[in-house]
């Protein structure tokens, strides 16, 4: 079966590729066996230049890389040239700190008299298994801290965005990485598990659905391989009476439906406290239907197409089983017609625990409200789910902000603002959504041998 490149706003095909037969694929993980046996002795001023130099290549390049993402996911362009200067911003981050983070570290306690310490040693080559909906962010958060532990890395990408996996292999090269350092693997999903199992393969880390990680996970749990899996959330976008009310609706909004709705972090179930549901509803119904829906390549676009046809017919159809089951539509809720794979931006009440988006994931551009008569409530219900990604609060109450950073179940709460990855925080979820961490120290050292050295 060909790899292809669909433009989502028409459905009309750009480009296909045949997959890598397993001769090309054996040839290159012995190049990336080969490649590691060498760079990982570089030094990390070494590996510093040549991050930075990538750095450099997609800066110049920004606004073809943007194009590409639109024309294969449909973001909408003016947020793809935001993503690739993201991008940039993580790899000189890493060439900045990597350093200091991996650098030999005193045990303190009764070892520390014998000098004992830790050192922070890369371990091989690291399959990442990527989604197409940050297609270039989340390849590059994992591969700029990859280059400084002096890992290299092996790109699955999903199939419906090869030309941007070929991309940032071309953007590696260019930036001067020796050859097998960073290599993109044009295969279907069904050749995960052998490239996997194989021997020269160190570890894996996966971005992606629930299901997919269920998969990765077994085969690499199976042959003793350490993965970091980041999957789905239903992430609480909490609001109680004290909150900025005017703020929580404008941010509410952006943060629903960034990325048209498909971000493993958008606020998805939106639990707004009684006293202020009925304002809150209206306000954001009246905004979120003033969202210009269109041409992912129109600069005015705010919300373009869904990136496949299956992704678009599985959001609307659990639109539909809601509004069947007697739910509201208080903005959207029909189908859109026309070419493209456009759903249309909604906001849904009076949910009850036998529709699906009660608690499943929506990866799309519509909104589930919830009311709760108290924070005890507003808990129950954002920690009603099998996810556990982030946290979104607003409350300008200091008890009611330590609560929330104390019970909710997941791996992030963000307090008055939008969940958003930086450079710094460690990013990762618990329960269903993953585990292991992304980005700061602690996402660095994921992949690397940490072991201790005992001098007595």
């Amino acid at each position: 079966m060909s790899i292809s490149s669909v433009y989502p706003a028409t459905g009309e095909t750009l480009k296909t590729f045949e997959p890598y037969d397993e001769a090309e694929v054996e040839r290159r993980l012995a190049l990336a066996d080969s490649a590691f046996r060498v760079y990982r002795r570089t030094r990390f001023d070494e590996r510093a230049t040549l991050v930075r130099a990538m750095a450099d290549v997609l800066e110049a390049d920004r606004a073809a890389i943007a194009e590409m993402m639109t024309l294969e996911m449909g973001k909408p362009v003016v947020q793809a040239r935001n993503e690739v200067t993201k991008c940039v911003g993580v790899l000189r981050y890493y060439a900045e700190h990597a350093a200091a983070m991996l650098a030999d570290e005193p045990v303190a306690g009764t070892a520390a008299k014998n000098g004992s310490y830790l050192k922070y040693q890369p371990i091989g080559p690291v399959l990442a298994v990527m989604p197409w909906n940050f297609p270039l962010w989340q390849v590059i958060r994992f591969a700029a801290p990859a280059f400084m532990v002096g890992n290299v890395a092996l790109l699955k990408h999903a199939s419906n965005v090869p030309q941007t996996a070929l991309n940032i292999e071309d953007a590696a090269r260019r930036a001067g990485f020796p050859e097998g350092v960073f290599q993109t693997l044009l295969v279907g999903g069904d050749r995960v598990q052998a490239i996997l199992e194989d021997d020269r393969v160190a570890a894996a880390t996966l971005t992606g659905s629930e299901g997919a990680g269920r998969s990765v996970a077994a085969i690499a749990g199976n042959a003793i391989k350490k993965t970091v899996l980041e999957l789905g959330g239903a992430d609480p976008f909490i609001v109680m009476p004290s909150a900025d009310l005017e703020r929580a609706v404008e941010i509410g909004v952006w943060a629903r439906v960034q990325n048209n709705g498909q971000s493993c972090i958008a606020a998805k179930r939106f639990i707004i406290h009684e006293a202020i549901a009925d304002e809150y509803f209206e306000r954001y119904a009246a905004a979120m239907s003033k969202l210009v829906v269109g041409d992912p390549l129109d600069e005015a676009t705010q919300v373009g197409p869904l990136a496949t046809a299956q992704g678009r017919d599985e959001v609307n159809e659990q639109v539909q089983d809601a509004l069947s089951k007697g739910a509201k539509a208080i903005c959207g809720g029909g189908t859109m017609d026309g070419p493209g794979w456009f759903v249309q931006p909604a906001a849904l009440t009076e949910l009850t625990p036998d529709m699906r988006v009660y608690r499943d994931e929506v990866f799309g551009p519509v909104t589930s409200f919830f009311r709760a008569a108290g924070i005890d409530e507003a808990i129950a219900l954002a920690n009603d789910t099998s996810f556990g990604l982030s946290s979104s609060v607003w409350t300008e109450d200091a008890a009611e902000q330590r609560r929330f950073a104390d019970d909710l179940e997941s791996g992030m709460v963000y307090i008055n603002a939008m969940t958003i990855s930086y450079f710094d925080l460690p990013f990762g979820g618990v329960k269903r959504s993953g585990y292991g961490r992304e980005l700061s120290p602690a996402g660095i050292r994921e992949f690397t041998n940490i072991k201790t050295v005992f001098s007595d």
